[in-house]
């Protein structure tokens, strides 16, 4: 009876912990993920800055790291 929504309760854990370290990700190696995928589509002349979460004022936000203390944003040269 109660197997069912062990295994429910289970799964929804495991999706939770992997939703929560996918959002503690070093920001310089998500920058760097970021800045690989831009040149990958040929994009030039921009910039990727990591700013504390408070200071990103009207700046593109293009990621997320360190559990959102920090964002990382996009600007173009």
């Amino acid at each position: 009876m109660f197997k069912p929504a062990l295994l429910t309760l289970t799964t929804a854990a495991l999706l939770l912990t992997q939703a929560a370290q996918a959002q503690t990700k070093p920001c310089e190696e998500l920058k760097a993920e970021i800045a690989a995928k831009l040149d990958e589509k040929g994009v030039k002349d921009y910039e990727i800055v990591i700013v504390d979460s408070d200071k990103v004022g009207d700046a593109k936000v293009i990621g997320s790291c360190e559990a959102g203390a920090k964002k990382l944003t996009y600007v173009r040269k």
